[in-house]
């Protein structure tokens, strides 16, 4: 059955189209949505056998991706992680909502398959109001990875319809929230004694220290 294609705008988001789309993540959907950077494919943390699907898509095995997932503020991080370092608290502080992901250690509540053999987890917090409002409407955590082109020129998928033409028989829902972006999250490693840059992305470092 082919994907539904849900057009929701990133100012003022239709409330009813959010609660439809988070009960389809409820059911073990996969989604593919807008962010402020890329777009992204997600579904609830929790639903073992989604997650293995968004891995089946991608073509990695769940255990050994990383996998990052999105929470609505910083009040939900605080779960998820073990004890945050107080210049790194300030650094999320000034980074959230924004283009960066913050690999943390994790803690026993994220999911198994969610974790690397090192215990560590990659959280966002993106400056856009649809992937926030759903996992607010969800109460949990959404997985992201990132939608990625063949393109040898463009690394991301930038235009919703053509998402839709490539994996409308792969997911259950593909939201259209005009063109996105076409450089992902900045990275940054704070399980060591010194934040690493893992990957540069939209958000600059400089900006948030």
């Amino acid at each position: 059955m082919s994907a539904e294609f849900i057009k929701l705008y990133e100012e003022n988001p239709d409330p009813k189209r959010i609660r439809h789309i988070a009960e389809v993540l409820r059911n073990g959907g996969v989604v593919i949505y807008p962010t402020d950077t890329v777009y992204g494919i997600g579904c609830d943390i929790t639903n073992q056998r989604a997650v293995e699907r968004i891995a089946k898509i991608k073509g990695v095995n769940p255990k050994k991706h990383n996998f990052s997932f999105i929470c609505a503020d910083l009040s939900d991080i605080a779960q998820y992680t073990r004890v945050i370092d107080k210049p790194v608290f300030k650094m999320m502080k000034k980074a959230f909502p924004g283009p960066f992901t913050f690999i943390l250690e994790a803690s026993s509540q994220v999911p198994k398959i969610m974790q690397m053999n090192k215990k560590t987890v990659g959280i966002r917090v993106p400056d856009h109001n649809v992937p926030r409002m759903l996992v607010e409407e969800l109460g949990l955590p959404i997985l992201t990875t990132s939608i990625h082109d063949e393109d040898d020129v463009i690394e991301y998928s930038t235009d919703p319809e053509l998402i839709f033409e490539k994996y409308q028989n792969l997911v259950d829902v593909v939201i259209d929230g005009g063109y996105g972006q076409n450089v992902a999250s900045t990275i940054l490693d704070c399980t060591g004694p010194e934040v690493e840059v893992l990957r540069q992305g939209l958000g600059d470092l400089e900006d948030i220290i």
